[in-house]
């Protein structure tokens, strides 16, 4: 197997490696999350079937970007009436990372995804920086895990023959996906030896284990897949967590609120905090921030009294 990366530090916060076949349209996308797994719930604690759900979701968010060229951010979100109520997970193009999920477990319960997901649907949206329309495909909540649930939105809403194995515990995140890419020249013969590779592909994933998805290095793991097929792997890219939050952001949710709204709650509790699900950051409004927020020309920025 050819790589064309170099060695990187062990203590990479997270990182994606593409991978494809070098005489199929057979291509891969390989995730371990570290550091950056752990950032994005250093605000919230999780019982441990809604921790593993959350890490799965955030390392296919990643896999679903790697699979995308465009300047935005990705969503993927599972809304349901299951004991996990919401869980989003965003990637931007650039790799950073956050996700957060909210739900009615008890530490210590066991529930398997059935129960965490319940009846509902998963989207998935694309959301260009640029001026264009947004793309969203829909699946409902049906198979036997997350991963299951997105191959089926990857066969309804892209057409592309897709495989995902996912995986997270108290520690590590990390999954593999693999595609098969429309056409093969050639006929009907390269269209049989395409389709003997993908199938290849597919034992090779069946061979793979959690366990193997958040220890085995990605060197081992593609060679498990690839099945005896040489295959190409490229460079690291890294993932890190990165919220989205700001002050303008945080202004334009205060003024959906009204200046009615504002008041009350300055009156009740003595400053208007704001505090984002994603990173924990707070953010402190006192009256004379919030009516200048409301004011035609007010500024858009909490007091410097803002803390972490």
């Amino acid at each position: 197997m050819a790589s064309s990366a170099s060695a990187r530090p062990a203590a990479e916060p997270g990182t994606l490696r593409r991978f494809l076949l070098e005489s199929q349209p057979l291509r891969g996308n390989w995730v371990r999350l570290g550091a950056a797994w752990h950032e994005l719930r250093a605000h919230r604690k999780y019982p441990a079937p809604v921790e593993a759900l959350l890490g799965e979701a955030a390392t296919a968010a990643v896999l679903l970007t790697a699979t995308l060229k465009f300047a935005g951010t990705l969503t993927l979100q599972l809304a349901g009436n299951g004991r996990v109520r919401l869980l989003v997970a965003q990637c931007t193009d650039d790799f950073r990372l956050r996700a957060v999920a909210h739900h009615d477990l008890e530490e210590g319960e066991s529930a398997d995804f059935a129960t965490l997901a319940g009846s509902g649907r998963l989207a998935v949206t694309v959301q260009p920086d640029a001026l264009t329309a947004q793309y969203q495909g829909i699946v409902p909540l049906e198979g036997r895990d997350l991963g299951h649930c997105l191959e089926r939105y990857f066969e309804s809403s892209e057409q592309l023959p897709t495989r995902l194995l996912l995986a997270a515990d108290a520690t590590r995140a990390g999954g593999i996906l693999v595609q098969k890419l429309p056409g093969a020249a050639g006929g009907e013969s390269a269209g049989a030896q395409l389709q003997a590779a993908w199938e290849d592909l597919q034992r090779g994933l069946g061979t793979l284990t959690p366990e193997s998805l958040l220890e085995a290095t990605v060197e081992d793991t593609v060679r498990q897949v690839s099945a005896g097929h040489d295959s190409r792997l490229f460079e690291v890219t890294p993932v890190r967590f990165g919220c989205r939050c700001s002050d303008a952001r945080v202004a334009g949710l205060v003024r959906a609120l009204g200046i009615d709204e504002a008041r009350a709650a300055l009156a009740e509790q003595g400053a208007l905090t704001v505090t984002c699900e994603f990173c924990g950051r707070a953010y402190r409004y006192d009256s004379v921030d919030v009516e200048q927020l409301f004011a035609a020309d007010g500024p858009a920025q909490p007091s410097p009294q803002r803390y972490n």
